[in-house]
């Protein structure tokens, strides 16, 4: 589902055609806070891919993120990376409705990293975001933390002397 602005009441266009806002500031944009624009401009629809790329974004920037989706969205994710594309919607689902919007999110997490204060974090980041970008209401952001990444060991250089010498 898209979110559409809803259509201006008949009262509400009447309030604002009878309104003591002065011409010159209706011209120059100044409106205070506290009126509504002059409707009937247009509307404006967000479709849920957007909203789910602002959602994906923010839940990358948060540390202890190490990828979002599951192992098949990843290994596809792999390839769009090799083809120079990227999905930054991959691992995020978003529901959108007139005014409001649910979020869930599939992530893995780097080893070592608190997974519920995790979660958190990147609730309060797609929350914050996807409010104040998208202006729409966010009423869950469900997280779901599939795997868990363990970065391999370093390799240490050998010393020289234990190192094999090819046969001729």
């Amino acid at each position: 589902m898209e979110y559409q602005n809803p259509q201006p009441s008949a009262g509400l266009e009447r309030e604002l055609a009878t309104s003591q806002v002065p011409a010159s500031q209706l011209a120059a944009g100044q409106l205070a806070a506290s009126q509504a624009p002059v409707p009937g401009h247009g509307r404006t629809v967000i479709a849920e891919t957007a909203v789910a790329k602002v959602a994906g974004i923010a839940a990358r920037a948060v540390p202890g993120v190490y990828s979002l989706g599951s192992v098949p969205s990843r290994a596809l994710g792999a390839i769009r990376d090799a083809v120079g594309s990227s999905d930054h919607a991959a691992g995020v689902r978003a529901e959108v409705g007139e005014t409001q919007v649910a979020v869930d999110i599939s992530l893995v997490a780097s080893y070592g990293t608190p997974l519920h204060s995790l979660a958190d974090q990147v609730r309060a980041s797609v929350y914050r975001a996807v409010e104040e970008l998208v202006g729409l209401q966010v009423i869950e952001v469900n997280v779901e933390i599939t795997d868990v990444y363990v970065a391999p060991p370093p390799k240490s250089a050998a010393p020289a002397g234990t190192e094999r010498e090819a046969l001729l």
